[in-house]
């Protein structure tokens, strides 16, 4: 597989992971789905000023308001993060050729 593979393969095998452990195996309840955050996204956690960010997260995800998270309904807060994260790798990059 491709490094670029990999990592798809990562995204998936990480949110059934967290999915299965209510039994259910296809979504994130929010205690899921905070525990993923926590684990896997410490440095994301640490920077957030809100005690209620996951309610926040669960609130603007979950698109069916059926208080779970499918996967098509996780990627964008991946996506999202993602984005950030390469935004401030730009802007080291140009810091770092001036």
């Amino acid at each position: 597989m491709t490094e670029l593979e990999k990592c798809m393969e990562s995204l998936i095998v990480i949110f059934h992971r967290y999915a299965v452990q209510d039994g259910d195996g296809k979504t994130l309840s929010k205690k899921e789905l905070k525990k993923l955050i926590e684990e896997e996204l410490p440095t994301f956690m640490k920077t957030q000023k809100n005690p209620k960010t996951v309610d926040c997260i669960m609130k603007d995800l979950d698109l069916n308001k059926d208080d779970k998270l499918d996967f098509e309904e996780f990627l964008p807060l991946v996506v999202g993060l993602s984005m950030a994260c390469e935004k401030c790798y730009t802007l080291h990059e140009k810091k770092g050729k001036k």
